[in-house]
């Protein structure tokens, strides 16, 4: 392997591999190096293809592509075939050989591997015109379908290290911390702080023995968020160049990617990224023949949410327990090692390259006026089309769910979205109309934290909701402070007595109280954002309180203390389906007769209404 010594070298190595791979080859691309294909059986549907090749008189005419995530994840395994873009889903090992003699010798789709619209019923045959993927933009997120994350030279062959490349050829630090001014682009993690302010603040910041640092924040912990994680894994390359270019622009030779240890695959792939960066010459000392010199550690976190906070992540790195600290005093004057550090997370890293590449007038221009770019957000819960969703900062809640999640599944009324990560806020249906950027979200009490967004239906209790988010958190809390600490844990006590039915209203109100008195006096945003889940809920959901606390009842039937099962005799065929399903033995009469719930025996797991076919059990 040959060590690029010079910017020519970098270019010229980049234009032959484009030039090697010119012709229009058949390539049949795989997701196979993330965790959500990886659990779906994705490496063993790769396998398959191998064998199927090996044993057809193919020759070079056809190759096989690994990538990371392609987003779509409720559909996995996928399967896209180029230069066409037949698209199959869903696909497994017994399919292979169909694919490759049906589709890849013969040219024939096979309907069944098809992908259905849940919104019209109809197949699709061509990943262009799958919904879910053209109501999107996906500016991070698309090259996933064109690397092997593992692969530097895929990376070269799309431009790769292109933009770090003109940085350090042709722009001072100062003027690339302009250009990310110009651009407008703000932190991913949660905060929204203008990236190149950052930048400029770290850089302006005097070193004691001129040391600064770059963190990569891969901290994430949100349940259900996992765009982090997906961008680390399908393109490890993008993150990595980003931090070259912010190191450059900052006055920085050290770097750190601190990332979950639950997350071994992107912790390959980023290894492995990082191993081929340095045989090629783009980390180490005086990098393409400059005076810039830049090493990258991986760090591994042990899971803890609260380390996704800068200066309990820093305390981490450090050895010590990761605990935040006041911010009197800023990161970027004395963070890690109280050296002068600068931090931002995986996506905004991986947006760097392309403004470089594309200007920043060009990225100014995708947005809305604040809230430039595209953001990257989870889409999971109630929703047909689970999966990674990119899209321009201002697109609506009702365009994600409804125009690219293709609705909620079996009909059911949308009731809200929780977004911003178990921080976040709970957003009623009402609200659906309204742009996503950072400031939208904030005036209606939620943020758009890291990204994770998750749909709720008619069958969601939003108190049970907020319960389960401050559960959450008051596990998560290093209990440093005593508004964290003690808060939560009496705010989680006064919602699971609304829960059990026990609630008054006196209890409602202290519990608003609390949430307040949490929010202002916590020392880190942990604490002060962890009451949004009940404020937002209050704030548009206080009927459903107000039904647990004066009608004791859940609206949802989802508070067990709160609701109750009975059979209706006129609908009950006596078959039996319930007795079975019952672990108390709680139901009675003869068969073919109408049975009963003896309501002292029942524990309102709710087998019995599962498990009927007559809809003779109803819930209350």
């Amino acid at each position: 392997m040959k060590r690029i010594r010079t910017l020519n070298e970098l270019e010229s190595l980049g234009k032959s591999i484009r030039d090697e791979r010119a012709p229009r080859k058949t390539r049949i691309v795989i997701s196979t190096k993330s965790a959500c294909c990886y659990l779906k059986g994705s490496q063993e549907v790769t396998d398959a293809f191998k064998n199927e090749l090996n044993s057809k008189t193919l020759g070079n005419n056809v190759d096989i592509m690994t990538t990371g995530c392609l987003g779509f994840c409720e559909i996995e395994p996928i399967v896209v075939i180029y230069p066409q873009g037949i698209f199959y889903q869903r696909v497994g090992v017994d399919n292979v050989p169909a694919i490759m003699s049906r589709t890849i010798i013969a040219g024939e789709i096979i309907d069944e591997l098809l992908y259905t619209e849940p919104t019209t019923g109809e197949k699709v045959v061509y990943e262009k015109d799958i919904p879910f993927y053209n109501q999107q933009l996906r500016l991070i997120l698309g090259n996933n379908s064109n690397i092997d994350p593992t692969s530097i030279t895929d990376y070269f062959a799309i431009g790769g290290y292109g933009a770090f490349s003109e940085v350090l050829s042709q722009m001072a630090p100062e003027q690339v911390i302009e250009e990310i001014k110009k651009s407008g682009l703000r932190g991913r993690g949660g905060g929204g702080f203008p990236t190149g302010l950052k930048w400029e603040l770290c850089r302006k910041a005097k070193a004691r023995d001129g040391i600064k640092y770059v963190i990569c924040n891969a901290d994430e912990g949100d349940p259900g968020a996992y765009m982090d994680r997906s961008i680390l894994e399908g393109n490890p390359h993008s993150v990595l160049e980003g931090m070259l270019i912010g190191a450059y622009a900052i006055g920085s030779s050290e770097g750190y990617i601190y990332v979950r240890n639950e997350y071994p695959i992107a912790v390959e792939n980023v290894s492995m990224a990082i191993a081929q960066m340095e045989e090629y010459g783009l980390l180490g000392q005086n990098i393409l023949g400059s005076d810039f010199s830049f090493n990258v550690t991986i760090n591994r976190g042990g899971g803890a949410f609260v380390c996704g906070e800068s200066t309990a992540l820093m305390a981490s790195l450090e050895g010590k327990p990761g605990e935040p600290r006041p911010k009197y005093i800023h990161t970027v004057e004395e963070g890690l090692w109280n050296r002068p550090t600068n931090l931002n997370n995986v996506e905004t890293w991986a947006n760097v390259p392309l403004i470089i590449s594309k200007g920043a007038e060009w990225y100014s221009n995708i947005g809305t006026a604040k809230s430039k770019g595209t953001k990257v957000f989870s889409l999971v819960g109630k929703i047909n089309n689970t999966g990674l969703v990119e899209v321009p900062m201002g697109t609506s809640f009702e365009q994600i769910i409804y125009n690219i999640g293709g609705g909620i599944p079996e009909d059911k009324k949308l009731k809200a979205v929780q977004i911003g990560g178990p921080s976040g806020g709970c957003i009623p249906e009402k609200l659906m109309g309204l742009p996503i950027d950072f400031d939208e979200l904030s005036q209606i009490g939620t943020m758009m934290g890291s990204g994770g967004m998750i749909v709720m239906d008619e069958d969601n209790c939003m108190v049970d909701i907020a319960r389960y988010f401050i559960q959450f958190l008051e596990g998560e809390s290093c209990g440093k402070c005593v508004p964290c600490r003690e808060g939560l844990e009496r705010m989680d006590e006064i919602l699971t007595d609304i829960c059990e039915g026990c609630g008054t209203t006196d209890q409602l109100e202290l519990l608003e109280e609390l949430a307040f008195v949490v929010k202002d006096a916590s020392l880190c945003a942990l604490g002060s954002t962890a009451p949004n889940p009940v404020l937002s809920t209050l704030r548009y959901f206080r009927d459903e309180y107000e039904a647990h606390i004066k009608d004791k009842k859940c609206p949802a039937g989802v508070c067990r203390a709160l609701i109750q099962y009975s059979i209706d005799s006129a609908e009950c065929t006596g078959c039996g389906a319930c007795v079975k399903a019952c672990p108390e033995n709680a139901i009675t009469g003869a068969k073919k007769e109408p049975r009963m719930i003896n309501q002292e025996l029942c524990i309102k797991c709710g087998a019995c209404y599962d498990v009927c076919k007559f809809d003779a059990i109803t819930k209350k």
